[in-house]
């Protein structure tokens, strides 16, 4: 979801300094695209030297506002209803794998009329159960009825999409749009990219 369907800058890094700020630590909202992607509790303890149990206390400490505020700050990328329009159209299968706690995923999809798309939705779990990339996706394919994995693939931004991927034996496709550091999907294994949303929808329904 985050940096592929949707632009969630102003929420999430804005909730991410209100969580700092809680633990007295001051930060530049530009400071803080690197968050985006990644596991919360793994942001706080690898970009902050938070402990597991101090991550643990700041996470929910962002979700106070995220959960109220942060999660509507957010935008659909243009062109994106267009193609998951055509790809549905198209008789694809189009599928939601998010590190985002899914009940925050689905109302943001119902928020911007975009729930209508997807034959499956998961997300991790508020306790910290598919946390990460590889049970997500996972859990999509169990859900899908285990189809082959040639037959899928894994659209995202961030290094760990396309990890989560081959963890799971699919292949993964980068976009460039979103935060990715540079090198950050090529260093990460990434073979296929699609540099705007335009790139992205041709290269899905001809494939």
């Amino acid at each position: 979801m985050d940096g592929t369907l949707t632009d969630p800058y102003e929420g999430i890094t804005r909730s991410f300094q209100y969580a700092l700020e809680a633990f007295g630590v001051e930060e530049k909202q530009e400071n803080l695209k690197k968050v985006i992607g990644p596991p919360l509790i793994d942001a706080f303890m690898e970009f902050y030297g938070f402990s597991r149990e101090k991550g643990e206390l700041a996470v929910a400490k962002y979700r106070e506002r995220f959960s109220q505020v942060g999660l509507f700050e957010n935008a659909v990328y243009p062109g994106i209803p267009e193609m998951l329009d055509a790809l549905k159209n198209a008789g694809k299968t189009i599928c939601l794998a998010t590190a985002k706690p899914e009940v925050f995923a689905k109302r943001i999809l119902e928020k911007f009329d975009l729930a209508k798309y997807f034959s499956v939705v998961v997300g991790a779990e508020l306790n910290g159960v598919r946390n990460y990339k590889k049970d997500v996706i996972a859990e999509v394919l169990s859900q899908l009825g285990n189809p082959s994995l040639g037959d899928v693939l894994m659209i995202g931004d961030r290094k760990q999409d396309v990890e989560g991927a081959k963890a799971c034996g699919v292949a993964a496709l980068g976009v460039r749009f979103g935060y990715a550091e540079p090198g950050e999907l090529e260093n990460a294994g990434c073979q296929i990219y699609a540099e705007t949303v335009e790139d992205l929808t041709g290269y899905l329904l001809k494939h």
